[in-house]
């Protein structure tokens, strides 16, 4: 698409993470996680390209999603924590503990089209007092977490990752794939996404099978990604935007000035993406139509 340009649509963060789109009522939220609040940016007349805040404080959220009614689902760093927003605003706690310990620090989530509820658990929000508050680490690792719609139960997925990040699932969710970003803190780390097969069976695992390396991002991090109606994975990574088909080969790239953490379809048609990257939010329209609900 020669004639498309990359636009930058607000500025000032200090790091932007979590888009997720609002279809319904036209506007896109984000986290700017040092900054402890969350963002809202408006499309479309009177209130075109608008921003405002929409949550301060917000417990550093960073991920965010929504749920098959509509409602957002958000990882708190700051309070370990995933918890939904109802609609009258209300706030209700997911999950803060398993085993009767505190959650490391839940990253990003994703709702399964049963309603179950998928999230990673790595430390980032308790490294340091930066993106949350400085803590020891309660549980035995950084693992894939599954909610469980009917009893909120929750169960270790995958616990073989250094430290689970972005998470998504296929168009027609017989795959999940997870990255590791071990690599932010350990030079030699993982630095790539993961792809598991999905099944009915075993709800008490999600049905997860597998655990193939899909792609190893170069430079920089899969942070967070999602996918286009094509099964094609658009992902953060150190000079942008990477799209790698559904076979795990890189078919191209959007360059972004600014390091980029994570990425959203919105827009009346899904075809444009929305770009959190360090600073700035970010959008371009692609040609293709983002995979979702809403």
């Amino acid at each position: 698409m020669g004639n498309v340009r990359l636009e930058r649509l607000h500025t000032g963060m200090r790091w932007a993470e979590g888009p997720v789109w609002f279809g319904d009522g036209n506007y896109l939220l984000w986290s700017d996680i040092p900054n402890n609040r969350m963002m809202r940016w408006v499309s479309g007349a009177p209130e075109g390209g608008a921003v405002s805040v929409y949550r301060d404080p917000s417990n550093n959220s960073n991920g965010n999603t929504r749920d098959r009614q509509g409602r957002l689902v958000t990882c708190e760093h700051g309070a370990r924590r995933v918890t939904r927003t109802e609609f009258d605003g209300t706030i209700t706690v997911l999950a803060d503990s398993h085993k009767g310990r505190r959650l490391n620090s839940p990253n990003d989530v994703v709702v399964k089209s049963d309603g179950s509820i998928w999230f990673t658990d790595p430390p980032y929000g308790i490294l340091t007092d930066y993106e949350g508050h400085k803590a020891e680490m309660e549980q035995d690792g950084c693992h894939v977490y599954r909610i469980d719609p009917d009893t909120g139960a929750l169960t270790v997925v995958a616990d073989d990752f250094d430290k689970p990040n972005g998470i998504a699932f296929s168009p027609d969710e017989h795959i999940l794939y997870v990255a590791d970003t071990g690599a932010s803190h350990t030079p030699d780390g993982p630095h790539h996404i993961r792809a598991f097969d999905v099944s009915t069976s075993g709800t008490l695992s999600g049905g997860l099978s597998g655990g193939r390396i899909f792609a190893t991002i170069s430079p920089g991090l899969a942070d967070g990604f999602r996918l286009d109606t094509d099964g094609n994975v658009w992902t953060s990574a150190g000079d942008g935007v990477h799209c790698y088909s559904s076979n795990g080969d890189l078919i191209g790239k959007v360059l972004v000035p600014e390091v980029v953490s994570n990425v959203a379809f919105g827009g009346p048609k899904r075809n444009r993406l929305f770009i959190t990257g360090t600073t700035s939010l970010y959008s371009v329209y692609v040609g293709a139509n983002g995979a979702g609900y809403f």
